[in-house]
């Protein structure tokens, strides 16, 4: 049972990270791979999976709330998602390949919701961000050699 909750402990940090809400959740997978109890590729695979759906939820956001920005409970700043918005106008989906990215990501999720980039290319160029963001983790914590 404890390695389920140790999976889970780490999807839901990796969910919440990649929403809006503060949250940081390479510090817990790094930790989990120091720790070396637990499948590299699993640690891997559960913190991805978290990531690209907390993604996901901000795309949906996006696709269905935008005509709510200025209100005070919106999830994501005006100034921010004007930021996002100009940067996905200019470059394209290609934008999301940044999804990764503090500060900067998580509104070009929702702003890819909100211009209605098709959900198939949203969801695969955030997963090759995400995890690409966490084979980094993996590499500057173990060297790559972690992989069990």
């Amino acid at each position: 049972m404890g390695d389920v909750a140790v999976y889970a402990g780490l999807f839901a940090s990796a969910l919440i990270a990649a929403t809006i809400l503060p949250m940081q959740s390479e510090a817990l997978l790094a930790g989990l791979l120091l720790d070396g109890t637990h499948s590299t590729v699993i640690l891997i695979t559960v913190a991805s999976a978290g990531n690209i759906l907390g993604s996901a939820i901000n795309w949906l956001l996006g696709a269905g709330i935008e005509r709510f920005r200025n209100r005070y409970w919106f999830p994501v700043s005006g100034k921010s998602l004007d930021r996002a918005a100009g940067w996905y106008s200019r470059y394209g989906k290609w934008t999301l390949l940044l999804s990764w990215m503090p500060i900067v990501g998580d509104p070009l999720t929702v702003v890819a919701g909100v211009l209605r980039e098709p959900f198939w290319s949203f969801l695969l160029l955030v997963a090759v961000a995400k995890i690409g963001r966490y084979l980094a983790v993996l590499a500057l914590t173990t060297g790559w050699m972690g992989l069990s």
